[in-house]
């Protein structure tokens, strides 16, 4: 009997021993993505982009995890709040992060990203106000003063290719159609994400401050209130999001809110956590 009760103590000994060395063989390699609509599509295409998954056919701007047709490195996907991502970092293996939260978290995109996305020009971030507000005066000059060599000029300047701007043919900063006296003693209000929008924003201050403007930029680390307070009227314009987020925000809550200008594009980065190259995804 003590033999039997011997054999049966290895043998469920080396049983242990083996699904312990198996779990450990086959833990999954994670990725954590954003978790708002567009933005995760977006990282799921530039995942499929780099060849570490297949979405299904016709998969674009909308795709989910259950889009997802080939997956051969079993990933485990870890959806967050796009905020949160650089967080994560140290708990997954990769993470794929928009350039303006990897900025804020002192993550240098261009020299820290295993990978990121080409061109982006649909995905450029844009300056927003609620629809019939588009030729106000006041939003004429802000959108003048975002479109100023001054304003692109910092843009690349500053961040090297991590934020790119589109604004085309960009002036000095002035519309010769607005009264600018007639604004005077006047204060703009906008809502907007710290890092790069803000920053940008500090230079349309400066230039509209020259004709007695003030501009009230007021920053929010989430995706939700800068399109809430424009909806009230509480502030008057935002500027944090691209024009995918913005039509599907605007179908999901019943707001209105309208683009008024494409002012820059932040590439979408591959960046790791656990893993400082993409071989494990090989």
């Amino acid at each position: 009997m003590k033999k039997i009760i011997s054999f049966l103590l290895v043998a469920v000994l080396a049983l242990g021993a083996l699904l312990s060395l198996s779990a450990c063989g086959s833990s999954a390699i994670t990725i954590a993505i954003p978790n708002d609509t567009t933005n995760e599509a977006r990282a799921l295409l530039l995942l499929e982009a780099n060849g570490i998954i297949t979405l299904k056919e016709g998969a674009g701007i909308t795709a989910t995890i259950r889009d997802i047709e080939s997956n051969p490195k079993g990933i485990e996907f870890k959806e967050v709040e796009a905020a949160q991502l650089p967080n994560m970092l140290k708990d997954v293996d990769y993470a794929v992060i928009n350039s303006n939260f990897a900025i804020a978290a002192g993550i240098n995109p261009v020299e820290s990203s295993l990978a990121m996305e080409g061109s982006a020009s649909a995905y450029s971030n844009i300056l927003a106000v609620k629809e019939g507000k588009e030729n106000a005066p006041e939003i004429k000059a802000l959108v003048a003063a975002l479109q100023s060599k001054a304003v692109a000029d910092f843009i690349t300047a500053t961040y090297a290719g991590a934020v790119v701007s589109v604004v085309e043919n960009p002036g000095d900063g002035y519309d010769a159609s607005i009264d600018y006296a007639a604004l005077a003693g006047k204060t703009v209000s906008v809502a907007a994400s710290p890092a790069p929008h803000a920053e940008i924003l500090a230079i349309a201050k400066d230039i509209l401050a020259k004709k007695d403007i003030t501009l009230k930029i007021v920053e929010y680390t989430d995706y939700v209130q800068p399109n809430n307070v424009v909806e009230s009227g509480e502030l008057d314009a935002n500027y944090f999001q691209h024009v995918p987020y913005l039509d599907d925000f605007n179908a999901q809550n019943k707001t209105h809110i309208v683009s008024v200008l494409p002012v820059h594009v932040e590439p979408l980065g591959i960046y790791g956590g656990k893993q400082s190259n993409l071989d494990a995804l090989k």
